[in-house]
């Protein structure tokens, strides 16, 4: 077991709007955010989920070589549920060296290189306001982030594909763990861009209706973007209340560039590990917040996996069909999502899904429902190349 940590505040701006209380609404109607694809101009018959607001945000004048969808959508995400003002209280708290800061994104500022692309001069030169290292590059939104806060501890991007802020919360727990920080601003950031957009519809992933997880009749996934945070701290005693990070899993199985494995080898280690380090049975966990992508391979292999860690009767669900597939975002936004079900005791229902695939023997939540006595949600978030999270959140610590 780990000394848990508690989440002291979190926000996610999605496709549903800006802040917590958009996606619990939705969460509580099993809305979807998700539209015809209309983003920059691409035609691809395919839905998105596109956050509102991005292009409005105006990064501080002294950061505005940071300035790239990427780091606007951070901006925009930070700005809600008071979470800015949380952070800075933490780092006046802690102190400026021992706040960390992991944020976890796949596409990061890609749009701002398609952008200069399509700039070039009649030589083929970049023009002079591409600054690659600045908005391309995978680590300038968690730069953005520390200049932005003032930090100066740990900080750092991981970039692991669909579970890298997932990842995030399991690398805070280790240097909390290890003395090396006494709190972490742990989150992803991941913005929309064609060349994402484009690159899974050539893997023939992407469906051209709104996605629908664990559906006999799937047809892909549906892209989405998305900023959400959250701020780790040791729970303060006795307080029960809140909603705390008790346990991670992590596995790579390298099974496929693309493909996952098709057992869920890794992603089921992955789940072990996660009870484990919680000290739960798997039967102690009330909800499963499925990766639940709609691809055919990914819903397969996550079923059998989670049918041989946990059978067949814990109620399961993809909240993608709300959010889209917000990629290297995904397992940030699904903590928030998790810690918003224990917080208001509710059952997301797998929205998109009409005909559960019978070969996923699964308990799939096909409508959200109340669950007051929820204490424990295990969330899943597996990436390319079989790079597998898996995090456990706990109403109150677990015994």
């Amino acid at each position: 077991m780990i000394a848990p940590l508690a989440l002291a505040a979190a926000t996610a701006t999605t496709a549903l709007g800006v802040g917590k209380a958009p996606l619990l609404a939705a969460l509580r109607a099993g809305a979807s955010g998700l539209r015809p694809c209309a983003f920059e101009g691409c035609d691809l018959p395919c839905w998105i989920g596109q956050a509102p607001g991005v292009e409005a945000v105006a990064l501080p004048a002294t950061l505005a070589r940071y300035d790239c969808r990427n780091n606007r959508l951070a901006l925009l995400g930070l700005q809600a549920d008071g979470f800015l003002q949380a952070a800075r209280a933490a780092i006046a708290r802690h102190g400026v060296e021992r706040v960390a800061l992991i944020l976890g994104t796949s596409t990061s500022g890609i749009l701002s290189a398609e952008l200069a692309y399509r700039a070039r001069d009649a030589q083929g030169a970049l023009p002079d306001w591409f600054d690659y290292r600045a908005t391309h590059n995978t680590a300038s939104v968690a730069v953005f982030v520390r200049e932005l806060l003032g930090l100066r501890g740990p900080a750092f991007a991981i970039s692991t594909a669909c579970s890298s802020s997932a990842k995030a919360f399991a690398a805070a727990g280790r240097l909390i763990a290890t003395g090396l920080a006494d709190a972490a601003i742990v989150g992803g950031v991941d913005s929309l861009c064609l060349t994402t957009l484009c690159g899974f519809a050539s893997l023939e992933l992407t469906s051209p209706e709104p996605c629908r997880p664990c559906d006999a009749n799937r047809q892909g996934l549906s892209i989405g973007e998305a900023a959400a945070f959250a701020l780790l701290e040791r729970p303060a005693p006795h307080d029960g209340s809140a909603v705390l990070l008790t346990g991670w899993g992590e596995a790579s199985d390298a099974h496929h560039m693309s493909a996952p494995h098709p057992q869920g080898r890794g992603s089921r280690a992955a789940m072990q590990q996660a009870l484990a380090q919680a000290g739960l049975a798997p039967q102690a966990i009330g909800y499963i917040n499925l990766h639940g992508t709609a691809t055919p391979a990914n819903d397969r292999a996550e079923g059998a996996a989670v049918a041989a860690v946990f059978g067949h009767g814990t109620p399961c669900s993809s909240t993608k069909g709300m959010t889209g597939h917000t990629l290297g975002a995904a397992g940030a936004v699904e903590a928030v999502i998790s810690a918003l079900a224990l917080e208001h005791g509710l059952l997301p229902g797998s929205v998109g899904t009409r005909q559960p695939d019978p070969e996923i023997a699964l308990n799939i939540v096909m409508a959200p429902r109340p669950a007051p006595g929820l204490r424990h949600v295990l969330s899943n978030s597996f990436g390319f190349g079989g790079s597998n999270c898996s995090l456990v959140f706990s109403r109150e610590a677990a015994a």
